[in-house]
């Protein structure tokens, strides 16, 4: 059976030398078939990082590190405890997986480019040309015919950079700066960039952040999209005269921050959901609030990356909390 599986099974003995290996594990390791038996783990991966991870979980300590052969194999190697001593490895190729990836993200961004210049100008000659009928005598239905076409490219224009936003996100190649920073001037920016659309909405911001608070660790800029996106989201789903409250706790993990709202809440069967791209709950999508579905999904990235994780808490017609962790400073 283990011959017949796709991805490579190595079993280690206590002292980490290969009791047997299936043909997948020879393959992706490029080895002669039946001459892994034997080897000790550094023999077999040539690299200090995964014999430390045998014999971690040898130990009782499952891990997984990723690896990339040369410049043409990518692998991820899982290593967990065998139940008699010594450990299970199993090793995935992720090479295809990768090339998708790549062009996935290539493609994303040329054709991001290449769709933001003609959206540009459309946008700014509905601008123009919503100037001129302003006090011109032409039917109202005109009027609100160009305005629609300017709040579709807008939409638009909006997706595009959000998807350029996330493709980037997703490459392994950026990183994020690890500053010290306080929370509560980063909360008043982030407020102050949405007063407008919520004094808009007819909606209160509220600043309930404790007076006294740990600093954290972070990408400033980053972080201020994280809010922007959740405070905007809660704003957009809250109904006329509600309320968005920001707060933050500490807690013995780090600091934890919340955005709740008083809007129409978010039904169970869709909670899990919220935070993959594109994805967009039934409800908004009746009440025509737009959006491109991808707001939530940079926001969990951009928690990943700073190493936390994000989750939300909602009843239908309760309103909901978006919450998220960050490290301490």
């Amino acid at each position: 059976m283990a011959d017949q599986a796709s991805l490579g099974l190595m079993r280690f003995d206590a002292r980490l030398r290969v009791l047997s290996a299936n043909t997948a594990a020879h393959r992706v390791l490029e080895r002669q078939p039946g001459s892994l038996p034997g080897r000790s783990a550094m023999e077999t991966f040539v690299d200090h990082h995964l014999e430390a991870l045998i014999r971690a979980a040898a130990e009782g300590q499952p891990g997984t590190r990723a690896r990339d052969v040369g410049d043409r194999v990518s692998l991820v190697v899982h290593a967990g405890p065998a139940l008699d001593g010594g450990a299970w490895v199993v090793i995935e190729d992720v090479t295809e997986l990768e090339r998708l990836r790549r062009i996935r993200s290539e493609f994303v961004d040329n054709l991001s480019h290449e769709l933001r210049t003609p959206l540009a100008s459309v946008r700014l000659l509905t601008e123009m040309l919503m100037g001129d009928l302003a006090d011109a005598d032409v039917p109202v239905r005109v009027k609100e015919r160009v305005a629609t076409i300017d709040v579709e490219t807008g939409h638009l224009v909006q997706m595009i950079n959000e998807l350029l936003d996330l493709s980037r996100m997703e490459q392994t190649s950026t990183r994020i700066r690890q500053d010290e920073i306080e929370l509560g001037p980063l909360v008043e920016v982030a407020l102050s960039r949405l007063r407008t659309f919520a004094d808009r909405q007819e909606v209160r911001l509220i600043d309930s952040l404790p007076p006294v608070l740990a600093p954290v660790r972070g990408d400033e800029e980053r972080l201020e999209r994280l809010l922007v996106n959740l405070l905007h989201n809660a704003i957009k789903y809250s109904t006329a005269g509600g309320s968005v409250v920001v707060m933050a706790e500490e807690r013995t993990d780090g600091v934890v921050v919340s955005v709740g709202d008083e809007g129409v809440g978010i039904a169970v069967a869709d909670q899990a959901r919220v935070f993959e791209r594109f994805y967009k709950v039934d409800r908004a999508r009746q009440r025509g609030l737009g959006g491109t579905g991808l707001g939530l999904a940079i926001a969990r990235h951009i928690v990943e990356a700073h190493g936390g994780r994000i989750w939300v808490e909602s009843a239908e017609g309760s309103g909901s909390t978006f919450s998220f962790t960050l490290p301490r400073a």
